[in-house]
């Protein structure tokens, strides 16, 4: 058209419908830092969740041996349970898997520690000599015996050494078995007589034709815990060292109650020595008393009487003739031995015969004492107490220390001795002194908040969240947000500008709008080119439709 001017602005591209298309109209600096920030915002999320998650793992089991410790990883392998190794030897589980885990590994055997029982019987070679079928045996008999001694609360650590004689066909050369006992305890712990007295029965009982004599139990610094011999142990054992201890606190309880009232709280201290005679003595001792005397009472024990008469045989007796020739006259009453006339004659009957024999035992006065001295006696008591000055206030509310009198010492001195049962002749001794206590006037360093264990430990634990989420904030605000800005600005088409448009028209039957103001500072070309348009519009209309076109300008000759 030769009489039309038309001036438009160039069309602007087209806008993907899909965000991947946009993404990628978008410039390379701008693509690179949304990949970058999208793959460190998802570094970022999978830490936090593997930090999360380690938060989450308790111990298992500690301080395992190597053997334990990979017989435990191998089955929790084999149940697909993750775990953590610590430094120390301890396998890490998830919190709420430690139960259940735990029963498994005890229905596995596990862990099964450093000392083998029976189960080395399970892995018997074939072809074994009898040697060393015996010798496992009483491996896995020690074993057994140590994982039993080690199971008492004061027992740390335990070996067992067994000494089993081979037995042969002879019964007067047989052996008796003998066994060691070696005891590590815990810190602080300490074995009575009665838990020694059940470890011996312990191995003595485990092992046939034991005696509980030959089972030897010592401590880990190498002192006998079994009696010798003499079935006296050297030295005291465990229940007599708490039996003095507790008469010592017993005394020194008594004179804290009787003299802190006096003297108040926290003024007295009072240390009590007491020497106990742990010895024990037997006396025995018979004694005889003879049964005389009018008021002395006689037991009988037995009694025996014998009596025996005889008759004469009538032997002719008196001088010899007629008359003892005579015949025996006729039978008369019998006359008593005391009447009748000792003299022979021809009255004489014959010659009697009397014995009687009377044996009376009597029981003998025997008296038998035995005498036990009892155990653990007072031998000695040795009491120390020290008093502090006493605190004395004036009308102006000024405290002062003053130091108590002799009279008032004696005084406390005569309280301490009745307390403890004082006696002269067994050697005891009381001290009572006044001396002022020192007073530690140093004020206790506060630490502050921030320096507690507590709060260094809290902040340790948010401290990587913390740091984790501030670097995801920077990286989205500083590589996605412009990014995601833009996708927008891409999505949204621009307005269009009041002026920047210019369409003249032949005919037009609207006036065309104005173009905007020039600047304040033009050249002088572009006001030439604006004169030469409002002289002849339809020439700078066609230079125009040739520009816009890509034509070649007419030459003069065609205008």
């Amino acid at each position: 058209m030769d009489n039309a001017l038309a001036v438009k602005q160039p069309v602007p591209m087209a806008v993907p419908a899909t965000l991947g298309g946009r993404l990628m109209a978008l410039p390379s600096r701008v693509k690179i830092g949304v990949i970058v920030g999208i793959a460190a915002l998802i570094t970022i999320a999978a830490t936090l969740a593997l930090n999360a998650r380690d938060s989450d793992y308790k111990v298992l089991y500690s301080n395992l041996s190597d053997k334990d410790g990979g017989a435990v990883v191998a089955q929790l392998t084999q149940l697909n349970v993750p775990y953590k190794v610590a430094p120390g030897g301890a396998i890490l589980v998830p919190a709420l898997q430690v139960p259940d885990l735990r029963l498994k590994m005890a229905t596995a055997g596990l862990p099964k520690g450093t000392v083998s029982g029976f189960e080395l019987m399970d892995t018997a070679r074939f072809g074994q000599t009898q040697f060393q079928e015996r010798l496992t045996f009483q491996r896995g008999l020690e074993g057994e015996l140590t994982r039993s001694i080690t199971s008492l609360a004061a027992v740390q650590n335990a070996r067992v050494h067994l000494a089993l004689p081979n037995q042969n066909g002879f019964f007067r050369e047989q052996q008796k078995p003998s066994a060691s006992v070696l005891l590590s305890l815990h810190p602080g712990r300490t074995l009575d007589r009665a838990q020694i007295a059940g470890i011996v029965h312990l191995v003595s009982s485990s092992v046939p034709e034991l005696d509980a004599k030959a089972v030897s139990v010592l401590d880990h610094t190498g002192a006998l815990l079994t009696s010798g011999s003499d079935g006296h142990a050297a030295g005291l054992d465990a229940q007599q060292l708490q039996y003095v201890n507790q008469i010592e606190t017993g005394y020194t309880k008594r004179i804290l109650e009787l003299l802190e009232p006096i003297v108040g709280p926290n003024n007295l201290r009072a240390s009590v020595t007491a020497d106990i005679d742990f010895s024990q003595s037997e006396a025995t001792s018979e004694e005889f008393r003879p049964n005389q005397g009018a008021d002395a009472s006689v037991a009988i024990r037995s009694q025996q009487t014998t009596e025996q008469n005889g008759a004469g045989t009538g032997l002719p007796s008196g001088v010899p003739g007629a008359a003892s020739n005579q015949p025996p006259a006729a039978a008369a009453a019998p006359l008593t031995a005391a009447s009748q006339p000792l003299q022979g004659g021809p009255t004489t009957a014959g010659n009697a015969s009397g014995r009687r024999e009377a044996v009376t035992n009597y029981e003998v006065d025997k008296t038998v004492r035995v005498t036990r001295g009892a155990s653990g006696n007072v031998r000695r008591v040795n009491a120390a107490v020290v008093v502090n000055n006493r605190s004395v206030t004036d009308a102006k509310g000024k405290t002062t220390q003053v130091a108590l009198t002799n009279d008032e010492i004696d005084k406390l001195t005569a309280l301490v001795r009745e307390s403890v049962g004082f006696k002269q002749d067994r050697g005891d001794s009381v001290k009572v002194i006044n001396a002022p206590f020192r007073v530690d006037t140093t004020t206790p360093v506060e630490t502050p908040w921030w320096k507690h264990p507590d709060t260094i430990d809290t902040l340790r634990a948010f401290a990587m969240p913390v740091a984790l989420s501030l670097v995801a904030l920077l990286i989205f605000f500083g590589l996605l947000r412009p990014g995601a800005k833009a996708v927008l600005l891409a999505m949204t088409p621009p307005p269009p500008v009041p002026g920047s448009t210019i369409e003249a028209v032949e005919d037009a039957p609207t006036p065309l709008p104005a173009l905007s103001p020039p600047p304040p500072k033009v050249n002088d070309q572009l006001e030439s080119a604006r004169a030469l348009a409002r002289q002849n519009p339809a020439a700078v209309a066609g230079i125009l439709r040739t520009w816009v076109s890509r034509t070649e300008l007419p030459t003069p000759e065609a205008r």
